[in-house]
């Protein structure tokens, strides 16, 4: 017990030092230190030129200053309290006198109006009106029809006539008028009802007129401009002779040289059979690479083969939602905010050919936010569900392919999105992943000569029917599948991994096109298993991986042959390199 003692004499002692010592400081800071810094003033003032003088003089009146403004702070806040408090008791005090002098007056009209009821009922008239008086207030509250009359009293109307003073009765009509009178007391009855019929139809005449009125108004005012501008310049639109005769693999030969020869733009065969039978697996395609390599060229100039030239949306980091894309309908224009995303979504219902639509650096937003709406929708398996809700109801003047407030998202139409992997982007998720065919493009193919090749203008329609064709002629092989079973085995069993429902349907329908555009199956088996399957190591324990990487390699070799998979190798020694 004496340790303690002794400690809590120590703490307490120094606790006590250091606030004399607080204090001492302060008051030497504000009150006894003035004699000192007065003598260093004169010390030095003597010794300064003309320009220390003025500045010594200048810094002595604003060391003055400080803590003359400080006390006058203090005191005008401490003034302000006393009269902000002296103000509250003042009011206080006005409202309760105002509230007994109602009172009294609500006393006086109390009496009254009892005097009045006397003479009333002797006079062969019916009740008075519901009164509760000055009984309902206190002194310090204000009256008002509801604390005062009672409830529903406010709906009544006095009305009084010489019969009053003959006493030959008085007519009530609750909720509407109270006619007090004699021989009168029937008309003005009659006159009452009267004048309640008129007040409803005079309220209903305005109610009609409103509703007229906007009627009007809505048929007047166009809410999706762009969009009205897209139904005028369709009504006569001349589509071009598409060529609906031609083969998947003439029809990438062809764009190759169109894109060489018009555009000066070049890219391998493979990549534009990756390209090609991307579409036949996915409406949203995603083209990774390095700057420089044309990932953004590619779906414009492919669109310009085909004779529909791609729509460019540059992706912004401020992009969070729906609106973003689609707009958003102005209450005080009565105009919707028509995006050129938009437009070319509903242009795509009056155009036969594929419509391309570029999200630029699309992973400069989280996709998973202004994206997601167009994701769920194109997960349904259904066509006619591809819906977007704009607006809540219908108006007269809205576009022609509109219904309900709602655009229909065409078959026709084909997202791309264009990404880069550095530090200004975010990182691409599982869950739209899973849902595109990424397109890595890191190589710039060499430049070639070749004659000027026209463009192929061919239909969506046709174009989804040799995807068709494709996947009769070119099937996945069962050899082929059942490697695929084997290899979906062992990456279940070393690392948790399998293919999912979506993997498989975008094999099924990956491979045959790539075949057909000039491919090979492994080859197609290959860019999928790279892409779409060993992506998902990136997000799995790295020690882990790194130390299973070397033996799923020597399977790969064993199951598909030696160098048979050089994309999914190469893949699996970037990741080892990196780990």
């Amino acid at each position: 017990m004496s340790e303690f003692l002794k400690f809590a004499f120590e703490i307490l002692s120094q606790v006590v030092y250091n606030l004399v010592a607080w204090l001492a400081a302060f008051l030497k800071l504000f009150i006894t230190g003035w004699v000192d810094y007065f003598n260093i003033f004169i010390t030095y003032f003597m010794t300064l030129d003309i320009v220390g003088k003025v500045l010594s003089v200048l810094l002595m009146v604003l060391l003055i200053a400080i803590p003359l403004v400080i006390v006058v702070i203090l005191i005008r806040h401490l003034i302000l309290r006393h009269q902000l408090k002296a103000d509250q008791v003042d009011n206080a005090v006005l409202y309760k006198e105002i509230g007994r002098l109602n009172k009294q007056v609500l006393s006086l009209m109390d009496e009254k109006n009892r005097i009045l009821a006397l003479k009333v009922n002797a006079m062969g008239g019916t009740e008075r009106i519901p009164y509760m008086g000055a009984s309902a207030l206190t002194d310090d509250v204000l009256p008002t029809v509801g604390n005062v009359t009672g409830k529903g009293a406010a709906a009544n109307v006095v009305v009084s006539g010489s019969g009053a003073e003959t006493g030959k009765g008085a007519a009530v009509v609750p909720g509407n008028v109270t006619v007090v009178g004699g021989d009168g007391s029937l008309a003005a009855a009659a006159a009452s009802a009267a004048l309640g019929e008129t007040a409803a139809a005079a309220v209903e005449a305005v109610e009609n007129a409103k509703a007229k009125a906007e009627e009007d108004e809505k048929k007047k005012v166009i809410r999706f401009p762009k969009l009205a501008l897209v139904d005028a310049r369709y009504a006569a639109f001349q589509y071009p002779a598409y060529n609906n005769e031609i083969s998947l693999e003439d029809f990438a030969e062809g764009y190759r040289l169109f894109a060489a020869s018009q555009l000066h733009l070049y890219y391998t065969p493979e990549i534009i059979r990756r390209f090609i039978a991307g579409m036949a697996s996915s409406k949203l395609l995603i083209l990774e690479g390095i700057s420089g390599t044309g990932k953004t060229s590619l779906p414009y100039s492919i669109s310009r083969y085909m004779g529909n030239p791609a729509t460019l949306v540059s992706v912004q980091p401020s992009f969070r939602d729906r609106t973003e894309l689609l707009g958003y309908f102005n209450e005080f224009s009565k105009r919707f905010n028509e995006t050129e995303f938009l437009r070319a979504l509903y242009e795509a219902g009056y155009r036969p050919d594929p419509t391309l639509i570029v999200l630029d650096e699309m992973n400069l937003a989280r996709i998973e936010y202004y994206f997601a709406e167009m994701l769920s929708v194109l997960e349904m398996p259904s066509k006619e569900e591809w819906v977007l809700d704009l607006v809540p109801t219908a108006w007269a003047g809205d576009p022609k392919l509109m219904e309900g407030g709602k655009i229909h998202v065409s078959d026709t139409t084909w997202f791309i999105g264009t990404a880069n992997n550095d530090d200004s982007t975010f990182t691409i998720t599982d869950k739209v992943y899973d849902r595109a065919m990424p397109i890595e493009l890191n190589e710039r193919a060499d430049a070639f000569e070749c004659g000027l090749h026209a463009p192929c203008y061919i239909t969506a329609e046709y174009l989804q029917e040799l995807f068709v064709r494709a996947r009769e002629e070119h099937p996945v092989s069962d050899e082929m599948m059942e490697k695929m079973a084997r290899l979906d085995s062992y990456l279940s069993t070393r690392f948790k991994l399998s293919f999912g429902n979506r993997i498989m349907k975008q094999l099924y329908d990956f491979i045959p096109v790539y075949v057909a555009c000039g491919g090979t199956e492994l080859g197609g088996m290959d860019y999928i298993i790279a892409r779409k399957v060993l992506k998902k190591f990136e997000s799995m324990n790295v020690s882990f991986v790194r130390d299973e990487i070397t033996g799923l390699m020597n399977y790969m070799d064993k199951t598909f042959g030696k160098n048979g998979m050089p994309d999914s190798m190469a893949y699996l020694e970037r990741i080892q390199n990196l780990y």
